[in-house]
């Protein structure tokens, strides 16, 4: 009896078991985009018409009549416009500075610049009261003394615009800064061999061109403005100057479920605003139609000569008071005894820190954050890779989607996502017959699809830098879908995925905005703990838990800068590399 050998696989039968892979792939990946960032939203927009389009038209109409949103919707325009200009102006200038001319010490300069990015809303408004406030020590300085009886001045529109526009002005830097390396150096060179100098090639050549980059940059600003609720609360409250983000948690932390009809048209003018200005970015962005000369950069800075030190000391200045100071005061309030004392060796204490290290709604909080940013980091890479692989290797139309999908939620003010979360999960869950509402898992929910589109990005960087002819290698040698991606693909990309993991364990571990409506007692979060102590008068314990929040925020930042350097991970992937 003769034994043949079996017959190679067809091609035909090699793409097809592929295509079964991918096929499962494709459908794992657009389930989870579907139950955690289309469903709520889709949610969220019926809940108008729940009851009819006759009455529900008639709640609108009550809602956008009343004196009350009309007035947040304006003031809601109004800071984040005023914030707007502060980050351009802000953003701009150090992004032409840093990157135009012979500064020193870049790395550290673009760290600090981008460090407001880093910082939560609620802590670096916590930080400026207490550098502002009469215990800051700068009032400690000869000739300065805080005015008695009057309130902190950050508590005004003007405060809000103030602390909006630095928070967010590292969203223009960075635009800036991405559309600086697409201007054509042969116009600049063209310009110097003329015998223009530096400022008018910048202001006559430059400026110009990264319009459409400063543009983008802006409609990152505002629309992350309208959607800020660390700064309006912790700032707007007190002062009276309500915007929409507050008036919805003022509502529905008032009147509970009841509301959610009317807080629900609330959340829709929020994200109209936020999708005019998304559309305003795409537009800018497509404006930007500089021809990019990848092989030859914009050449060697422009010398400021003996302007040099006096630049340096009025960028380091403004560092030192948008970045440094305010934690700084931060710090010093955190180890005071009481209240409207100034630092010293007879008021410094540990004691504030002992209470937020060992009371137990903020113990729990930190597990709590912990364990929600840890379980959303894992679940983003897990997700992100596969769906970053069927996009950018496979080229389909439907992962394709799914990825435009993806964005929608952290497009939006967190806000919103919060309500449309509660929308959908108030109810029991069908089968189970239980409500994840007043759990921390509804949290989960709301992070899962929030911070998607943030781990996304990088590891769709890394899987750019990836090889086809790997994948096409590996696909001859008869490797089917998913054994390729585990094989070949994940262990290249790696090093940016889990940078894309630590961006969202970052999100997630200082957010407030969603946590602020979502959670319940035992079920805190840190962000809900800062806010909470000093909404109860209790500043100096929320200084003491913010600043463990920053320094774990820049523990991170400095694993993820570890990461990047001995992974090799492709530039761009963290905001502050240089």
């Amino acid at each position: 009896m003769t034994l043949s050998a079996p017959a190679p696989a067809r091609p035909t039968d090699r793409l097809r078991a592929g295509w079964d892979g991918e096929r499962w792939l494709l459908i794992a990946v657009t389930v989870y985009v579907l139950l955690f960032c289309v469903v709520p939203l889709v949610r969220l927009f019926g809940e108008v018409f729940a009851l009819g389009a006759q009455e529900g038209i008639a709640l609108a109409q009550d809602m956008l009549d009343s004196r009350s949103t009309r007035r947040a919707t304006w003031h809601t325009i109004e800071a984040s416009l005023g914030a707007t200009a502060v980050s351009v102006l802000l953003g701009g200038v150090m992004a032409l500075v840093v990157g135009l001319t012979d500064v020193r010490a870049k790395p550290v300069l673009v760290f600090l610049l981008i460090l407001p990015l880093l910082i939560p809303a609620q802590i670096s408004a916590l930080a400026w009261l207490e550098l502002v406030g009469p215990s800051s020590f700068v009032y400690a300085l000869p000739g300065l003394d805080y005015p008695a009886g009057t309130p902190n001045p950050l508590y005004s529109r003007e405060g809000i615009m103030l602390l909006m526009g630095i928070e967010h002005s590292p969203m223009v830097f960075l635009a800036v800064r991405a559309g600086m390396r697409a201007l054509p150096r042969d116009l600049v060179e063209a310009a110097q061999a003329s015998g223009a100098g530096p400022m008018r090639i910048t202001a006559t050549i430059l400026v110009p061109l990264l319009i459409p980059a400063i543009g983008a940059g802006a409609a990152l600003a505002f629309v992350s403005a309208i959607g800020n609720f660390g700064v309006p609360a912790l700032l707007g409250i007190p002062g009276r100057y309500t915007m929409l983000t507050t008036l919805i948690y003022q509502r529905l932390n008032g009147f509970g479920p009841s509301v959610l009809g009317e807080v629900a048209v609330l959340a829709m003018i929020l994200a109209a605003m936020a999708t005019a200005g998304l559309a305003l970015q795409a537009y800018a962005l497509r404006r930007q139609t500089i021809a990019v000369e990848r092989t030859a950069p914009l050449g060697e800075a422009f010398p400021l000569g003996r302007r040099r030190l006096p630049v340096e000391a009025a960028v380091w200045g403004v560092l030192l008071v948008t970045a440094v100071l305010p934690l700084i005061a931060l710090t010093g309030t955190s180890f005071i005894r009481a209240i409207g004392l100034s630092l010293s060796a007879e008021t410094f204490t540990l004691a504030n820190y002992v209470y937020a290290l060992t009371t137990e709604a903020t113990a729990r909080a930190f597990r709590n954050s912990f364990v929600l940013a840890l379980l959303a980091a894992v679940a983003t890479i897990a997700v992100s890779v596969p769906l970053g692989y069927l996009v950018l290797h496979r080229r389909l139309r439907v992962a394709r989607l799914v990825d435009l999908l993806a964005d929608a939620p952290y497009a939006l003010p967190g806000i919103v996502l919060s309500i449309a979360v509660i929308l959908v999960l108030l109810p029991p869950l069908p089968l189970l017959g239980i409500s994840l509402y007043n759990s921390l898992w509804i949290i989960l929910v709301a992070y899962l699809g929030r911070f998607l589109a943030l781990g996304l990005r990088p590891a769709m960087s890394g899987l750019q830098q990836v090889e086809p002819q790997l994948i096409e290698a590996a696909q001859m040698a008869g490797a089917g879908s998913l054994r390729r991606l585990v094989t070949v693909v994940l262990p290249l990309v790696a090093p940016a995925a889990a940078a894309g993991g630590l961006l969202v364990f970052m999100a997630a571990f200082n957010e407030l905005t969603v946590s602020a409506l979502l959670w319940s007692t035992g079920n805190e979060t840190l962000g809900v703990v800062v806010f909470s102590l000093y909404d109860e008068g209790n500043s100096l314990a929320a200084a003491a838990v913010a600043m463990l929040t920053v320094i774990a925020t820049l523990a991170i930042a400095l694993a993820a800068t570890g990461l990047a350097r001995v992974g090799r991970m492709p530039q761009g992937v963290l905001p502050w590399q240089t």
